[in-house]
């Protein structure tokens, strides 16, 4: 079988080696992996809603926001690993990463009212804007994922990771790399190139649920490309709400 390759940690080259489809047994079709992704996105709005809410009716939400980020990164994880159990855990990954999301979307909501107002619902048009863009440019193969391409896209997704987890390790002595929340002109720069990253993610993670459905890759496999373009459609939605924040500031 042929190596694919995916800027997405969630979807490498051996997603769709390792997996082993039985004689009569359903396969991976890519319409079923879209289905499961709105449902996984319903899923998200809801727990989100929950947590905006309680926001908003003067509950500390912060302890959630940390549980449920343990949490989905523990959900995750396990995905990662044993993805013939994704039916199961992506859907708890969903209303996990909501909690999340909703808690984060209200708190930006409310420290930019003034300055910003409406900045979540910009930043979800914005998501929802580059999604379709990049499935298009996908779909019409204006953007080809190549090899290269998609060698580039990881060795970019795994720096920035890498990055992000050097600031929190220097955040724990009191060390702080200002222009990853501040709004300086390297600051927006910075956001600009890693919302640009997470964007192309999407033509990776595309290109993978075409070719696992492709190749008959097991049914279980398209809650596992559901539950993989949830994860980059979030990071995409975080890092603009970030970008957004970090504009407004400057105002």
């Amino acid at each position: 079988m042929a190596i694919f390759k995916s800027g997405n940690p969630t979807l490498n080259e051996k997603v769709f080696q390792s997996t082993i489809v039985l004689p009569g047994t359903d396969v991976m079709t890519e319409r079923g992996a879209l289905n499961k992704f709105f449902f996984l996105f319903l899923m998200v709005m809801a727990s989100a809603a929950f947590t905006w809410k309680a926001f908003y009716d003067g509950k500390d939400v912060f302890p959630w926001m940390i549980g449920s980020a343990i949490g989905g990164l523990i959900v995750a994880l396990a995905v990662s690993f044993k993805r013939e159990w994704s039916p199961y855990l992506a859907p708890a990954y969903g209303l996990l990463e909501g909690v999340f999301v909703g808690g984060i979307s209200a708190y930006y909501n409310n420290a930019f009212e003034k300055v910003a107002p409406g900045i979540v619902m910009q930043a979800v048009l914005l998501t929802f804007g580059a999604v379709i863009a990049m499935f298009l440019l996908y779909r019409f193969r204006i953007i080809k994922a190549t090899e290269k391409f998609k060698s580039i896209i990881f060795v970019a997704t795994a720096g920035i990771a890498i990055f992000y987890l050097l600031a929190i390790v220097l955040r724990m002595f009191n060390i702080d790399i200002a222009f990853i929340h501040e709004g300086s002109t390297l600051g927006i720069v910075f956001s600009l190139v890693v919302v640009a990253v997470a964007a192309l993610n999407l033509i990776l993670d595309f290109d993978m649920i075409e070719q696992g459905a492709a190749k008959g890759a097991p049914k279980y496999m398209e809650w596992y490309g559901a539950f993989a373009l949830l994860v980059t459609i979030v990071w995409l939605y975080l890092e603009i709400l970030r970008l957004l924040a970090k504009m407004s500031s400057r105002r």
